[in-house]
């Protein structure tokens, strides 16, 4: 629990509640590259890899029609989960799905991606 920074009161407080939180309030995932997987434009479904500054990577798929609409998320498995340490199947990133498409609206990863 020192790796988060907890003073004892902090401890105790915590060992009242779920310990996950704490865990998920400190991470902050930050979009280093974004690259498309693969598409059906017919349908505007897309498929994308996001790499975060971490070097966690997530599989993305996205609905363009009517507008860029992120469909799914899921960490691939090839590090540990950055929250959960799993080396497993978990739904961490599911948590962070808004704040990963608020980066991808901010700076266009998206097209970016397309365009390559």
């Amino acid at each position: 629990m020192s790796k988060y920074l907890l003073d004892e009161h902090s401890l105790d407080f915590v060992s009242k509640f779920n310990i996950k939180w704490v865990i998920l309030m400190s991470y902050r995932p930050i979009i280093s590259n974004v690259e498309e997987a693969s598409n059906n434009e017919k349908d505007g479904l897309y498929e994308f890899i996001i790499y975060l500054a971490d070097g966690t990577q997530c599989r993305t798929f996205y609905n363009r029609y009517p507008e860029w609409k992120m469909t799914n998320i899921s960490r691939l498995l090839k590090t540990p989960c950055p929250i959960c340490r799993k080396d497993f199947i978990c739904k961490c990133m599911e948590n962070f799905g808004g704040v990963l498409q608020q980066q991808i609206i901010d700076n266009e990863w998206l097209e970016k991606a397309i365009a390559k």
